[in-house]
């Protein structure tokens, strides 16, 4: 009996050769097995009978920070629904399921006058994945209130440990090194607030999104890392490089730090663009005529060398800074994972 024999047995909802495209914010990649488990049951159920035929699933939140080949994924992919969305009160804390969309914790949160996580609104991602990455803003994280973390562990059993187990820190925690285990269930605990007061905060983050990040175009958020006492796209905007495109993948005109799919943009495209943001961050080029050499992207090559070259030469930490960030590529022969695979 083959894989997909045995999910159907099981009462496992899937769906054969999904695109990807479908379930990324960047709205790039390729076909997959996407199963669709609802239940602590059959989620458990979905992961054994996964490695019993050879492979390790790959867990999907809201594929808001992820870049999908174009030839897609090559193992299953699971993305938590039904019982993996909900949201209680228990008090003061929010027991919230993995697969809950953080603007949906931010709603419940406020719907039950509970302070702490405004600065989330807007953000695309799943709970889940932000738990996987430690994820914040406007000097918030995730870390700030989280209380205590249940998941599938790498023997298949269920666990539950609490938040200062975990090892959370800038955009990582313990689960980046124990690929094999799944988030299912977070309690984050809040501090009582005043309805109107949470939601203006809430507004007012999703405001200044709004204003400076080009959510109009697809896109998998911040793309580079931030590095220690700087800003990614302060400067990339500082070697001149907003505008920079190759296809459809354009370095965003309106936030330095975020690469957009202006239209039909390619996983191949994203990651050259990538390449090439490095390539001139870290000085690895050369002048012709006054113009930068993109060789082998000619599409890209009217920059001004004055615009790119003079101010960054004093930047030797941009060099190091300016790695690229947690995205994952997926290929036939396999996945490299990196952190929020939301």
């Amino acid at each position: 009996m083959n894989l997909l024999e045995q999910l159907q047995n099981a009462g496992i909802p899937y769906t054969e050769n999904e695109p990807m495209s479908r379930r990324t914010t960047f709205g790039i990649g390729g076909p997959a097995l996407l199963l669709h488990p609802r239940t602590r049951t059959q989620l458990q159920t979905a992961v054994s009978l996964c490695r019993a035929a050879g492979t390790d699933p790959f867990i999907l939140g809201r594929g808001s920070n992820l870049l999908v080949s174009d030839s897609g994924i090559a193992r299953p992919v699971i993305q938590l629904d039904g019982d993996f969305t909900a949201i209680s009160r228990q008090g003061n804390t929010l027991r919230c399921g993995a697969g809950a969309s953080l603007i949906a914790t931010c709603r419940a949160a406020a719907e039950n006058s509970l302070s702490g996580v405004e600065w989330g609104f807007g953000i695309p991602g799943s709970l889940g994945g932000g738990v996987y990455m430690n994820a914040g803003a406007y000097g918030g994280e995730l870390r700030d209130v989280l209380t205590e973390v249940t998941f599938l562990d790498e023997a298949g059993e269920y666990r539950t440990l609490p938040a200062a187990a975990l090892e959370l820190s800038y955009r990582h925690s313990i689960f980046e090194e124990r690929p094999g285990c799944v988030i299912v269930e977070a309690v984050l605990t809040l501090t009582p607030g005043y309805p109107a007061a949470i939601r203006a905060a809430m507004e007012d983050y999703m405001s200044r999104r709004r204003e400076k990040q080009p959510l109009e175009y697809g896109s998998a958020g911040s793309t580079f890392k931030r590095p220690v006492g700087n800003y990614a796209s302060a400067l990339v905007d500082q070697c001149g490089l907003k505008g920079l495109s190759v296809g459809g993948a354009e370095v965003s005109q309106k936030h330095a730090g975020f690469i957009i799919n202006r239209g039909g943009a390619t996983a191949a495209d994203v990651r050259q663009l990538i390449a090439e943001v490095q390539r001139i961050g870290r000085g690895e080029r050369r002048a012709e005529n006054g113009l930068l050499d993109c060789q082998p992207f000619p599409e890209v090559c009217n920059l001004n060398i004055d615009a790119v070259y003079r101010r960054e030469r004093a930047r030797s930490h941009f060099f190091q800074a300016l790695g690229q960030r947690d995205f994952a590529d997926f290929t036939a022969a396999g996945v490299r994972e990196q952190a929020a695979g939301d």
